[in-house]
């Protein structure tokens, strides 16, 4: 039961009936764990009568059952617990240790902290809700030819409503967290509990051991909401700062309206309407503006009442000519509405949403009149178009059918578990549940797991994951299991197993082939590098002068241009291939082979053998370099100081890039000339990779040995792409700054411009080519 913030904010009937229902259901959780814990205490000091109080804590637990039977998992687990214990009764002997540290410390700490911090809580809001309603009141009362008293009211209304909405936001954010950790709370102390019960009682083992492959399903059950749990709490905390740094200095979060909301409500919010009675008495309502009519509420579950029956019968205008302000009139044939908004701006909002809601409801047919389900207008960003591609390209496929495709993903790299649901992105592999708890405890410096369902994902990284996958990724890692003998464990296998295998694996790597090593020498004598000249098709677009420059510096191989980085070249392109290349770049050109002096990859350092599969966009052999200790962030002397991230800018790959900064690489390191990444992928023109050094922290203020900085260079370069990216970027730092410290994680606007750059250079790069031609032309 969690409350929204948004209903928060407007204090709306839902949102107090919402409160109130958690507030009575947190009383009654708490009297049913105080009398837990309470009966708890009993068993502890009562020994001798322990078999009877033992009766009455298993009435406790069904108690609390019946208490929590709209929760199915915990009502379920506690009746089973509580029918076993009762079978029982005869077997058990004292338990005063486990029961001291499991049920009796972790309920009541969870009662006397959580709960009385959320009473203290309570009534600071009730107590703010209260002065808000009488400032409300006062303002509403105050007479227009008072000036003193109107500012002194608007003022005092000012305060109270501004007090009132953080207060409002810290107590709905405690309220949802509460509720949140509630469910684990109870779910891990009864679970320690029983698995104490069947540790230690040998007369109750026969009734223990049938409820024992429950207990089991239970505690994957109870990680897995220990993680929800965890990622709940973590979206409610970001909802809850985007909200907190709004400013409400006045109420102007309700003076917008849509008459073409999807849930057909074209505004909502208070006001004040003047009774027909003979007193002409004044009172405050929830109005809203819904199919075509003007109805209100008092709370949510009255309900609604019709003020006006068709709004295409009426007209609405504002009132001078009564005591107070900021009043308005809706007049039908039959009646006349005096309605009192609490601003100027709330008052003018309410007038064009019904001249508004008029004029569409004349626009109406018959046939689609009542218009609940309508779809939202659409947007006028310029992004809206590729969303909707980009919602075509990957219809009817989820993300985890394409992750599990690749060869291999269908089953837990560790332990072949089918159907697994956890990843680990930097080593592109699918894990099933308990295995990703394993990574998780080896550190993100090892692994970092991520959900296949539960989170969210960026486009590039789930393309890196596309391109590795367990068959890849066990080739090398368990490359000397077959010669040692080993046998991987199995799904049935215990935790401790696993855990062995997965330290000896990715830890202390047991069986992996070492670069250099004898029993590789004959696998690697035919893989060697050599280079092949791509021929590409000859632009009639000149290049611009910073990448005439860059391409004099670098040389030829470093424009070969990444199938979707927005870059464009011209010419023949030496390029560096090894293997199988992930991303090919004999799309546009035919391949010649030229000779070429080969090198045998056994002599290779670790760290050499990154370097050049990053200019190769070599995936397989990156993860292989970095297996056999590659450091990422490797120093090349002999060329000028570039790193593997360089390389892979230059080599043009967007997911090279991405499996080296998911692996440590440092987006801000330069070379000899003081260029970072950024500063390679703007003089290549490659927008992705800008693109993704901007989300990964890159600093764009940093200038190169030639004074130069990404703007800059991408000004001279005129590619429209990275001066849009780079200024937003910089246009949201400063929105940032400016805010302080507390300001919001980052512009709606901004944020969606970079998704969408994303997605385009992750799924459809011919985009940004074509894009980048397109203005090069225009600037011609």
């Amino acid at each position: 039961m969690t409350v929204d913030f948004e209903e928060c904010i407007k204090d709306s009937p839902r949102f107090r009936a919402a409160i109130d229902d958690v507030e009575t259901d947190v009383v009654e959780i708490e009297a049913k764990l105080d009398k837990l814990v309470k009966l708890c205490s009993g068993m502890l000091e009562a020994g001798k009568v322990y078999l009877t109080t033992n009766k009455h804590f298993v009435s406790g637990i069904r108690d609390l059952s019946h208490q929590c039977k709209k929760d199915e998992m915990i009502s379920e687990c506690l009746d089973k617990f509580g029918d076993s214990l009762q079978e029982m009764v005869n077997y058990h002997m004292i338990l005063f240790d486990q029961a001291q540290r499991s049920v009796r410390q972790q309920l009541h700490t969870f009662v006397k902290e959580d709960v009385r911090k959320f009473k203290e809580s309570k009534k600071q809001f009730d107590k703010v809700r209260e002065d808000l309603d009488i400032a409300l009141v006062k303002n509403a009362q105050a007479p227009r030819h008072k000036p003193h008293e109107v500012e002194e009211a608007t003022g005092t209304l000012t305060i109270t409503r501004k007090c009132f909405r953080h207060l409002a936001l810290d107590y709905v954010l405690q309220i949802n967290v509460l509720q949140a950790k509630k469910k684990f709370e109870i779910l891990d102390a009864m679970l320690s509990f029983m698995h104490a019960q069947y540790t230690f009682f040998q007369q109750g083992y026969s009734l223990l051991n049938e409820l024992n492959p429950y207990m089991k399903k239970l505690a994957s059950e109870l990680d897995q909401l220990v993680i929800d749990s965890a990622v709940e709490k973590r979206e409610m905390e970001h909802k809850h700062a985007t909200i907190q740094q709004r400013d409400f200095s006045y109420d102007d979060s309700k003076a917008e309206f849509n008459v073409d909301a999807p849930n057909g409500v074209v505004m909502e919010g208070y006001l004040f309407k003047r009774a027909s009675n003979a007193f002409k008495t004044w009172n405050r309502r929830w109005f809203s503006i819904q199919n075509s009519q003007l109805v209100y509420q008092k709370k949510l579950k009255d309900g609604l009442t019709v003020v006006v029956e068709d709004l295409r019968l009426c007209t609405v205008k504002p009132c001078e000519d009564i005591e107070r302000r900021f009043c308005f009139e809706v007049v039908s044939p039959s009646k006349s509405c005096m309605l009192q908004a609490d601003s100027e701006k709330l008052r003018q909002a309410w007038i064009q949403a019904v001249q508004a809601s008029i004029a569409s409801a004349y626009r109406e047919t018959p046939d689609n009149y009542q218009r609940l389900d309508r779809t939202a207008s659409p947007s006028t960003s310029s992004i809206d178009s590729a969303s909707d591609s980009k919602e075509r390209s990957i219809k009817g496929e989820s993300m985890l059918q394409r992750v599990q495709s690749i060869a291999g993903n269908d089953q837990c790299c560790d332990c072949g578990q089918t159907d697994p649901r956890w990843a680990s992105i930097n080593l592109g592999i699918t894990l099933c549940i308990e295995c990703s708890g394993i990574h998780r405890s080896l550190g993100v410096h090892c692994s970092k797991v991520r959900s296949l369902t539960l989170d969210s994902w960026e486009p590039e990284l789930l393309k890196l994951m596309c391109e590795l996958g367990n068959s890849t990724i066990n080739q090398i890692y368990e490359a000397k299991c077959e010669q040692l003998g080993l046998k991987k464990p199995t799904p049935g296998c215990s935790r401790q197993d696993k855990e062995a295998w997965i330290k000896a694996k990715y830890v202390e790597k047991k069986f992996l082939k070492r670069l250099g090593s004898v029993d590789v020498e004959n696998e690697r004598k035919s893989q060697r590098w050599s280079v092949k000249k791509c021929q590409r098709n000859n632009s009639s677009i000149k290049a611009p002068s910073a990448r005439r420059r860059y391409r004099h510096e670098v040389g030829p191989a470093g424009l070969s241009s990444d199938s979707g980085l927005g870059g464009s070249t011209d010419g023949s392109n030496d390029v560096l291939v090894f293997g199988s290349v992930v991303d090919s770049v004999t799309e546009e050109a035919e391949t010649e082979q030229e000779p070429s002096d080969p090198e045998d990859l056994r002599e290779l350092h670790p760290g050499l053998l990154m370097y050049k599969a990053s200019r190769a966009r070599n995936l397989p052999i990156m993860a292989e370099a970095f297996a056999n200790g590659a450091n990422v962030n490797w120093v090349n002397d002999e060329d000028e100081s570039k790193t593997p991230l360089i390389q892979a800018v230059i080599g043009g790959s967007l997911i090279a890039c991405e499996f080296l900064l998911q692996n440590g690489a440092d987006v801000n390191q330069t070379d000899m000339r003081g260029r970072a990444p950024i500063h390679h992928a703007t003089y290549l023109g490659h927008t992705g990779q800008v693109c993704l050094f901007l989300k990964r922290g890159a600093n764009q203020h940093a200038v190169d040995d030639d004074g130069q900085d990404p703007l800059s260079i991408s000004v001279q370069a005129a590619n429209a792409d990275i001066v849009t990216l780079l200024r937003l970027a910089r246009m949201n730092e400063e929105m940032r700054e400016a805010e302080g410290p507390f300001g919001q994680p980052g512009d709606t606007t901004y944020l969606d411009i970079f998704r969408e750059f994303s997605h385009m250079a992750s799924n459809n790069p011919e985009k940004l080519s074509r894009r980048s031609v397109h203005f090069s032309q225009s600037c011609r």
